[in-house]
């Protein structure tokens, strides 16, 4: 018996041996655990409150050149325009290349359809670049649809000739008309020509001043500013927020002959990310509502009922009776019907966001115009603490 006690008083230890090092092992897992999750949650804040300034910002006077031609568009199907200008341009078209047309409503109509030609050229563009067309009819011409575009030129607003373009339309879906029934897939007055025009000289662009460069943000913010201003200083250059979009960056000695390098270190650098303005965005064609996350709202109380009328109107004949004499009437009997829902009433205590009485609303079955409205009134009311922008 004593023997026995004591191999199991042994196995007894051994048992609480083996379960304290489980314990150990389990904890120091858990440990490691949480540090790697609170490293990985670090470095994912980190990056998510972070953005390049080149996301933000660019190069004053660096900027896109609009250019516009006229031009004519062949090959169609029956479905160009009727217009004089258009016979008048095709005759002076044929007369360049060679040919003589003694009036120009020889030329038959249908087949050709007068068109604007848009482009945009980039900063740094160089003589042969390829650019992307959009042409658009300018009088009645029905469609554009496997139509060319013959060469046209593209010019500046000082009217110096800067591209020149050619080639055939995509339009990215089909018109069709018969007998008065007609199919559309897209709209067809329009089309693209994807590298249909070639820039004919180079786009000289100058990147700053002598000794000094200006940054512009894309979006005005004292506070955006401010950051990058001392984020270029502490890094590279002295730099200075002149208003809420623009920052100053003097260019050191080294990089007056070499900007490129210099601005290549600027727009890599990174900042924190600012809060935006409080802000509802509202479509009220497509009963969109786009809330921010720093829209606030003050104590209010919302009540909102529809009340919906409806008006019926019923056309019928009044037949007189046979041989009585009289004549066949016609009259209208209207009917009128009020449907009222009952109204609803929901509080928001202080401090209470948007979100919420959304949230509310939506609980009480507000469809999404009547939401728009309600929040205008709030906005009027002095409750909601957000611009409203309507698109």
């Amino acid at each position: 018996m004593k023997v026995l006690s004591t191999d199991l008083l042994n196995t007894y230890s051994r048992d609480e041996g083996i379960k304290s090092k489980m314990k150990k092992r389990i904890f120091n897992l858990a440990v490691i655990t949480i540090m790697i999750a609170g490293m990985l949650f670090s470095q994912l804040a980190a990056c998510a409150t972070a953005v390049r300034i080149k996301d933000i910002a660019h190069v004053k006077g660096v900027r896109n050149n609009q250019l516009v031609g006229y031009g004519i568009v062949v090959g169609l199907q029956g479905t160009g325009d009727n217009s004089r200008s258009t016979q008048i341009t095709n005759q002076m078209l044929l007369q360049n290349l060679g040919t003589v047309i003694q009036q120009s409503n020889y030329i038959q109509k249908g087949s050709s359809a007068a068109v604007m030609v848009t482009a945009t050229v980039p900063p740094f563009a160089k003589n042969g670049d390829q650019i992307d067309l959009t042409v658009s009819t300018l009088a009645d011409a029905k469609s554009l649809e496997g139509g060319v575009l013959v060469q046209t030129q593209l010019r500046a607003p000082n009217g110096e000739i800067v591209a020149i373009g050619q080639g055939p339309v995509t339009v990215g879906g089909v018109s069709k008309e018969s007998n008065g029934t007609s199919a559309r897939t897209a709209i067809t007055t329009t089309g693209r020509i994807p590298n249909g025009g070639i820039v004919e000289r180079d786009i000289n662009t100058q990147i700053g001043e002598e000794t000094t460069l200006t940054l512009t943000l894309d979006k005005s913010d004292y506070t955006m500013a401010s950051r990058v201003a001392k984020e270029i200083s502490q890094s590279v250059s002295p730099a200075k927020a002149i208003d809420g979009s623009c920052i100053r960056v003097n260019i050191p000695s080294k990089f007056l002959d070499d900007r490129i390098t210099f601005l290549s270190i600027i727009e890599n650098m990174q900042v924190d990310a600012t809060r935006d303005k409080a802000r509802v965005v509202i479509n009220e064609r497509t009963g969109t509502v786009v809330i921010g996350s720093e829209v606030k709202l003050l104590p209010a109380a919302v009540a909102h009922g529809n009340i919906t009328v409806t008006v019926q109107t019923t056309n019928q004949v009044s037949q007189p009776e046979m041989f009585s004499g009289g004549s066949t009437v016609n009259f209208s009997n209207s009917t009128i019907g009020i449907h009222k829902q009952a109204g609803s009433l929901v509080t928001m205590p202080a401090n209470s966001t948007l979100n919420d009485l959304v949230r509310a609303l939506n609980a009480i079955g507000v469809a999404p115009i009547d939401l728009i409205s309600i929040m205008q009134a709030l906005r009027e009311a002095g409750s909601l603490q957000a611009e409203i922008e309507v698109i």
